[in-house]
């Protein structure tokens, strides 16, 4: 059966954001290009490594001499994103996601593949050169310059860190209804 490619070369619009209240909610990375619009689900573990590697990617990049891609330190402030998510209908559920560069367009690449597609790795990510992909049924495709990309990385960062505040005594999550906190015992 063909792969169905869901490509976006150069979106519009990429975002990782929420559906639900914080504890329950739900993450989604969305990307548009004109009427073209795709969001599928993630683990939220998923979208703070990606948003760790991509600025890792990044960061990398800037040391090259004379820093030829032209990559941001900082997000440039036009491309800062905060709108809530389009309307969404999740496409699938993401199992396995890859993290490229592609030197010659610029642009950080990033892969989806279904869940119930393939095998995923301790951490959800593939490493170059891996082919678990080869018989997924579908694909997201999106490629983004380094602008967008920093500020994806860093709207993607506050999204994850949005979530309910940790109890500094144990470490686990406070929810809006109270904290029953259970002291580790000595």
């Amino acid at each position: 059966m063909p792969t169905t490619v869901h490509d976006f070369d150069w979106p519009d619009r990429v975002v990782v954001g929420t559906v639900g209240v914080p504890g329950q909610r739900t993450f989604y990375l969305q990307a548009r290009a004109g009427k073209q619009l795709i969001s599928i689900a993630m683990e939220k573990l998923q979208a703070d490594q990606l948003a760790e590697k991509i600025d890792e990617i990044l960061d990398q990049l800037m040391t090259i001499d004379g820093n030829p891609f032209h990559v941001p330190a900082n997000t440039p402030l036009e491309l800062v994103d905060n709108d809530d998510l389009d309307p969404v209908e999740e496409q699938f559920r993401a199992g396995v996601m890859s993290l490229g560069w592609d030197p010659t367009t610029a642009q950080v690449v990033i892969e989806a593949y279904p869940i119930e597609e393939v095998d995923e790795d301790d951490d959800g990510l593939l490493e170059e050169g891996d082919d678990d992909d080869a018989d997924a049924a579908e694909v997201l495709r999106v490629r983004m310059p380094v602008g967008t990309a920093r500020a994806f990385a860093k709207r993607t960062r506050e999204v994850v860190g949005a979530g309910r505040p940790i109890c500094v005594i144990c470490g686990q999550p406070i929810d809006d209804a109270g904290h029953t906190c259970a002291l580790p015992e000595n």
